[in-house]
């Protein structure tokens, strides 16, 4: 895999090319983009990482697995550039409206990612209708490698966990002065149960400014 990372993120990435289990994934996510459909685009596999540098990181939102549908995945968690919304980031933009009163309607979150805010999927690639399809290639070892390098070297990083698959990283994150938020995830299956009145982006900027640094722009 082409790791086109301009950021400081890319000598991260690179020491996990050094450990066991990169080869197997590697292989597996080439073989799968030669022979099948899948998202997002290759070039924009680690497309996440390409906007801040390791130490600016200061929110990580985990997601599970690209949109596996076309033209939705675009590398960043939640994100689109489709101009129909997928239905978890509607549940998300309603409860950044009844959180803090903001509107928005296009899926391009590059204007989160730009202040510190890491999109991250827990597979960061898929085959097309086949959803997890690539986990098991061993992206869950490198999302748990980047969650404890994260956790270990920086502090006041919030990591934000939607749904029971996102919750199952809280064992990772032990550095006491960083924080965890949690609730349910934002699908229509689910965002009725906890998601939906958790004000996550009001407790985000609330802890940012608490440790001195900027609130996000949401």
């Amino acid at each position: 895999m082409k790791i086109n990372v301009n950021t400081s993120w890319k000598e991260v990435i690179i020491n996990q090319t050094k450990l066991k289990y990169w080869n197997k994934l590697e292989e597996q996510v080439d073989l799968a983009y030669s022979n099948f459909v899948c998202y997002p685009k290759y070039e924009n596999i680690f497309k996440c990482f390409d906007y801040f540098d390791f130490k600016d990181t200061n929110v990580v939102i985990i997601g599970q697995d690209p949109y596996y549908i076309p033209d939705m995945a675009n590398g960043l968690a939640f994100a689109t550039d489709n101009t129909k919304l997928p239905m978890s980031l509607k549940n998300i933009y309603k409860e950044l409206k009844n959180d803090l009163g903001i509107t928005k309607t296009e899926g391009d979150l590059s204007k989160w990612v730009k202040q510190g805010v890491l999109l991250l999927n827990n597979a960061l690639s898929v085959t097309k209708d086949k959803p997890n399809s690539h986990l098991k290639f061993g992206w869950n070892t490198f999302t748990n490698n980047i969650i404890e390098e994260i956790d270990s070297k920086n502090n006041g990083v919030i990591f934000v966990l939607w749904g029971n698959f996102a919750k199952t990283k809280i064992p990772l994150i032990k550095n006491k002065q960083n924080y965890i938020l949690t609730a349910a995830h934002p699908s229509p299956l689910s965002a009725t149960h906890g998601f939906f009145g958790c004000k996550h982006f009001s407790k985000i900027n609330n802890i940012l400014i608490k440790n001195n640094k900027k609130p996000i722009i949401w």
